[in-house]
């Protein structure tokens, strides 16, 4: 089981409590509003995607999934990313989640049509939504000259994902990509040396000489050396992260199908882990920013073409 932190009893009777105007308007019924939202990625990136969710909508319930087992996500083909998602899924709806979010910026890139196509065949409805189309159209908000820059894994940069985001909102917005190679391991690493910062500078040498006032962090790991790529791009460059315009897409997404939690109680958050929970948990809390509790370690069922939970026979 799940271990969770700082769940409530009582949110039954709250939403009882509400006036019965406001409860006619709730689309979903209590049992599936009360249904935690499902996030994952390769490891403890997408806990900066988590951290945002926690804080702007933090009466809902979570349950995050790091296939750990198979970091890093950031050099793996695109047919692999589709197949580890699905995996993912499956898990997660096991846990009975009400909306899976991709908190990574490869796996969205190359799974995320896939992971759509398959949750709609189940009768459990769960729509999926992802890092890269919301930090996309922030980005295109902040550019002033139509000039923006991704930094991301080399299988976010190698699928275009960004680059077709951006033209869907604007076609423009000029973009240029720049892969990162190791720079996901390098921060998962938790040494910030000057072979780190010289690393940085280096992928932000070509966004420099291309003259980008606004740059996307394609990889949720990379907002924790947030500092450094500023001082490296310089302080007029506006630098976009995806967790926060995430966390607003999945409040619209919840509020809309009438899946939001109507109560104002403080909501529970547990973890699930393909590899080592002891070394996940030692180094989650620095990207979460808050305790994280126990972990527990999964096997995850290929699925090799089987339904998911939920499909129709």
């Amino acid at each position: 089981m799940v271990a969770w932190i700082d769940g409530s009893a009582r949110r039954r009777q709250a939403d009882a409590r509400r006036p019965a105007r406001l409860r006619r308007m709730i689309v979903a019924p209590e049992e599936v509003r009360r249904r935690p939202v499902g996030v994952f990625d390769s490891g403890v990136g997408g806990l900066t995607v988590l951290h945002e969710l926690l804080v702007r909508l933090p009466h809902e319930d979570y349950v995050y999934m790091a296939d750990s087992a198979r970091l890093p996500y950031g050099e793996r083909r695109p047919e692999e990313l589709q197949a580890y998602a699905l995996e993912v899924a499956e898990e997660l709806l096991l846990r009975g989640i009400k909306l899976l979010v991709v908190a990574c910026n490869s796996a969205t890139a190359a799974a995320l049509p896939a992971l759509q196509e398959r949750l709609a065949q189940t009768t459990l409805g769960v729509e999926a939504l992802g890092v890269v189309q919301p930090a996309a159209v922030q980005a295109v908000a902040a550019t002033r000259r139509g000039r923006v820059g991704v930094l991301g894994t080399p299988a976010t940069v190698a699928t275009g994902a960004y680059a077709a985001a951006i033209a869907a909102t604007d076609p423009f917005v000029e973009v240029v990509p720049v892969a990162c190679g190791d720079l996901a391991l390098r921060i998962e690493a938790e040494t910030i040396d000057t072979d780190l910062v010289s690393a940085v500078r280096g992928y932000c040498a070509p966004l420099r000489e291309a003259g980008v006032d606004t740059v996307i962090l394609g990889c949720t790991h990379y907002p924790l050396v947030k500092p450094i790529i500023q001082r490296m791009l310089g302080p007029d460059v506006a630098i976009i992260t995806s967790g926060a315009p995430l966390a607003r897409q999945v409040e619209h997404v919840l509020g809309t199908r009438g899946l939001d939690r109507r109560d104002q109680e403080e909501g529970a958050y547990g973890f699930l882990c393909t590899g080592d929970p002891a070394a996940f948990e030692r180094q989650g809390t620095r990207f979460l920013q808050l305790p994280l509790g126990p972990v527990e370690r999964v096997a995850l069922v290929p699925v090799h073409g089987e339904r998911l939970v939920g499909s129709p026979a």
